[in-house]
């Protein structure tokens, strides 16, 4: 007998986790059989629990694995006080590196919209390589795009070399802001605070595809006049059957695993 899921959410990006999960053999209900299943998967990113999840803990079986992308902690308490094991998908490296993918194309789709050029024969700086940073510079290098790495690590800067991209210290920010109107940032630490954001051109436009709380002063950049688009979940938003796909894909391996080390 197929084992059960029970898919909370009824966003594009859950409908499609369990078209992928039916397709997968297992059987998907909604909240409203909770009792019948063997696995939840929960909403990504859920920094509160919402009513339709806390009813899904509480019909819940004791012992359900829930699967969940970025719980907050209220959910991850909730699941505590439930006494039921609380999984984060998002954690598995294979689906960070995939994921990659749609918000390098959701950025791109921004920058076609918030701009009035091409994005060839543009400049652009991107700030960070790892996965998203590497998506991102690939892409718009493809595309015709002049890109500019700047990179703590000096491995970082020599594969971004490597892959035909310029190259640069975050220390040497200071003088390449002036003239790059376009900054796509993906380190999640402070690395435009207002003493760089004042270096920037008129009219120039950053792109924050960190997580919370990014890497951008953007109360400075308002005061400034800096467009600053803090671009969360653009997986979700701009191609959300293929994040569903993606995250019912990584969940299967993950019980496909825990099964070959029972």
């Amino acid at each position: 007998m197929p084992k059960t899921f029970c898919v909370v959410g009824h966003d594009a990006r859950q409908r499609a986790a369990a078209q992928t999960l039916r397709v997968g053999g297992f059987r998907v209900v909604g909240p409203e059989n909770a009792a019948l299943a063997d696995y939840v998967l929960l909403p990504m990113s859920q920094e509160r629990v919402s009513d339709e999840v806390a009813r899904t803990l509480q019909a819940v079986r004791p012992g359900t694995l829930l699967l969940a992308g970025r719980p907050g902690q209220p959910v991850r308490r909730a699941a505590q006080e439930a006494s039921l094991p609380l999984v984060d998908y998002f954690r598995r490296p294979e689906l960070e590196c995939l994921n990659a993918v749609p918000t390098a194309e959701g950025c791109l789709a921004l920058l076609l919209q918030l701009r009035q050029r091409t994005i060839w024969e543009s400049d652009f700086l991107v700030l960070g390589y790892g996965r998203i940073g590497r998506a991102v510079a690939r892409r718009l290098e493809l595309l015709g795009g002049r890109v500019t790495v700047a990179a703590r690590s000096a491995e970082q800067r020599a594969n971004a070399r490597c892959a035909g991209h310029r190259a640069a210290p975050l220390s040497a920010l200071p003088e390449l802001l002036p003239d790059e109107d376009t900054v796509i940032n993906t380190i999640p630490a402070m690395v435009l605070p207002r003493g760089l954001l004042q270096k920037l051109p008129p009219d120039a436009l950053i792109i924050d595809l960190a997580s919370r709380p990014g890497g951008t002063d953007f109360a400075a950049a308002a005061e400034l006049g800096v467009r600053a688009e803090h671009a969360l979940a653009l997986p979700g938003k701009c191609a959300p059957h293929t994040a569903g796909t993606l995250i019912a894909q990584t969940v299967m391996t993950m019980l496909q695993e825990k099964e070959e080390r029972v």
